[in-house]
């Protein structure tokens, strides 16, 4: 369900902020794409309200970073490579961000969530680049839909993670709880 996020996050950008076409456009953009991200991961994820904000406002400040420094190293180009690239460094900051919550509940796997991260983005590009062709010269701050569900389903592995690990946690505090009483 989260791969919602990345369409409707990416449309408001462009409807409030307008086309990604200057780093103050890519740091706007992208952050409001990537709180809108944020927010729809963590409610599917099931995120309590006090862990639902870090995951949101790190995920809209990797997303806005990752956006300026990726549209500037392709100079803002629409063609596969370029896009592939952008995808690559957004992923690659967006992990990078959310990977330092996830440490604390994953332990060290979550260092490879940049990769897995820069690799699922770069691909979504070029789905999505694939499938609605042209108009990606209207310059959008992250793939389509198409994108989102191939994204959604790489990076599926990561929320069935966090779900046993949050199952497991529980059924140890009701022992512990149990065992003291």
């Amino acid at each position: 369900m989260t791969f919602l996020g990345y369409p409707v996050g990416g449309y408001l950008a462009f409807l409030i902020v307008g086309p990604l076409d200057s780093t103050p456009t890519a740091l706007a953009g992208g952050a409001l794409t990537g709180a809108v991200l944020g927010l729809a991961q963590a409610w599917a994820f099931g995120f309590s309200r006090r862990g639902a904000l870090p995951w949101v406002l790190s995920t809209a400040v990797g997303l806005a970073a990752g956006t300026a420094i990726g549209a500037a190293v392709t100079t803002y180009a629409t063609d596969t490579t370029s896009l592939v690239v952008l995808g690559a460094v957004t992923g690659l900051c967006v992990g990078a961000a959310q990977s330092a919550l996830l440490i604390r509940r994953v332990g060290s796997v979550a260092l490879t969530w940049p990769i897995v991260l820069a690799g699922a983005w770069a691909l979504g590009w070029l789905v999505s680049e694939a499938v609605i062709g042209s108009s990606v010269d209207k310059h959008f701050y992250i793939f389509g839909s198409s994108g989102a569900i191939v994204v959604a389903l790489v990076t599926l592995p990561l929320p069935l993670v966090l779900t046993r690990r949050d199952s497991a946690a529980r059924r140890s505090a009701a022992r512990l709880v149990g065992s003291a009483s």
